[in-house]
């Protein structure tokens, strides 16, 4: 809560500042000549962007797969010259995941490092205490992980975009998902959430579903657990207690608790439909259920604001040649080719802008880029009133072997 109110103060006064400032008009680009920039972050060779993520902690394999997939893209570029001859650099600090050390990690980054902005940051709570500060320095804040709402305001935070669908669409097609074509009675539909703003945001998304069909929020059955922890008993026995037998759970978790929660829940509540948003962490999932066997895996759907992986679509065969070039022995994955596709967009934003370099500039490229076609068979487009650039959800279930398969989610 504190955190939040931070953060609404920090929006309010920067609304003000900018109200009462004098208006910003840039000079045309020249795109011929690269010019000695002033601007932090950048050189005359290279532009450097930071990235917070958890590279600790029990998160630490979804934070490596994003800044693997980040500099998969970043090296791909600077492979045939960079952007307007300028090399693209990626620097890390590790939060583990945890807000109170998140100011810690942005300060590292904007102060020590020098960051033109930011990309590919990770987590609700984190972005929570993360975006005042970059709003406050007036730096881009690019594709945080996160479907959370605190990285959506209407109108728009001008510095933040996101390339993927919110967790409110995701949980929202999820219930539609279990009600159309499994035919589970909302009232038999759990969830299972952080019990925090990440868990929140998928909560709103099914109370979402529910109001369309004619529920009331109340309805809603929600077990919690806390964050960084795998303690699912109190969920587990929350759900048993239940006189109307649930019949199927949507989870808003991160990989390991999604797990455990898997794990317990199998002899708790036998026959149990697992549903999960893609924040969990799709291979680490995976990884985590094939251990415990085959029977854990088997039939657990996870959203994914990506395509498939094992797919043949022109972005995604790109990734995975690149992937094999700078990182060979890394499996494709789904946190990896997220951060490879926001970090295209980032590279096509730049490019647009020319080589006169400034966060203004690429603000306003940003807001004028429609229908990018990066080869994910969907569309991208941000708008000043949308920083936003996907509202797809691609549907995947673990098979026995691990596995992912795509499945139709409507």
């Amino acid at each position: 809560m504190h955190s939040l109110a931070k953060f609404l103060a920090y929006r309010f006064s920067l609304i003000l500042g900018l109200a009462f400032a004098a208006p910003v008009h840039a000079a045309p680009a020249d795109r011929g000549v690269i010019p000695a920039s002033p601007v932090r972050g950048v050189t005359e060779r290279e532009i450097t962007f930071g990235s917070v993520v958890p590279l600790s902690g029990a998160n630490k394999e979804t934070g490596r797969l994003l800044k693997l997939g980040i500099e998969a893209a970043f090296n791909r570029a600077n492979e045939t010259g960079g952007v307007h001859g300028r090399m693209l650099r990626l620097a890390v600090a590790d939060d583990g995941y945890d807000p109170n050390r998140t100011l810690d990690a942005m300060r590292q980054l904007y102060e020590r490092e020098q960051v033109f902005g930011f990309v590919g940051s990770f987590g609700t709570a984190t972005a929570a205490v993360a975006i005042p500060y970059a709003l406050e320095r007036r730096v881009l804040f690019f594709s945080p992980y996160t479907g959370a709402n605190v990285t959506r305001h209407d109108p728009p935070d001008r510095y933040v975009f996101n390339y993927r669908p919110s967790y409110s669409e995701e949980a929202d097609a999820l219930v539609r998902y279990l009600v159309k074509l499994r035919r589970v009675p909302p009232r038999q539909i759990a969830l299972f959430a952080q019990d925090d703003s990440f868990g929140d945001a998928g909560f709103a998304g099914v109370a979402k579903a529910f109001r369309t069909l004619g529920l009331n929020d109340a309805a809603i059955l929600r077990a919690n657990y806390v964050r960084n922890t795998v303690d699912v008993e109190p969920a587990i026995n929350q759900l048993k207690a239940q006189k109307t037998p649930v019949r199927a759970v949507i989870m808003v978790a991160t990989s390991r608790a999604a797990a455990k929660f898997i794990e317990k829940a199998h002899a708790a509540l036998p026959g149990v439909i697992f549903v999960n948003v893609s924040a969990v962490g799709a291979s680490a999932l995976a990884s985590e259920l094939t251990l415990l066997g085959p029977r854990y895996a088997a039939g657990v759907i996870v959203t994914q604001a990506v395509p498939a992986v094992s797919g043949y679509s022109s972005l995604v065969l790109e990734y995975k040649e690149s992937l094999a070039k700078h990182f060979p022995g890394e499996p494709p994955d789904y946190t990896s080719l997220e951060g490879y596709i926001e970090a295209s967009i980032l590279i096509q934003a730049l490019k647009r802008t020319g080589p006169q370099l400034d966060t203004e500039r690429l603000i306003e490229t940003l807001e004028s880029m429609r229908n990018i076609d990066l080869g994910l068979g969907a569309l991208l487009n941000f708008g000043p009133a949308e920083h936003q650039a996907s509202h797809k959800i691609w549907g995947t279930a673990l098979d026995e072997t691990g596995a992912y398969q795509a499945i139709e989610l409507e």
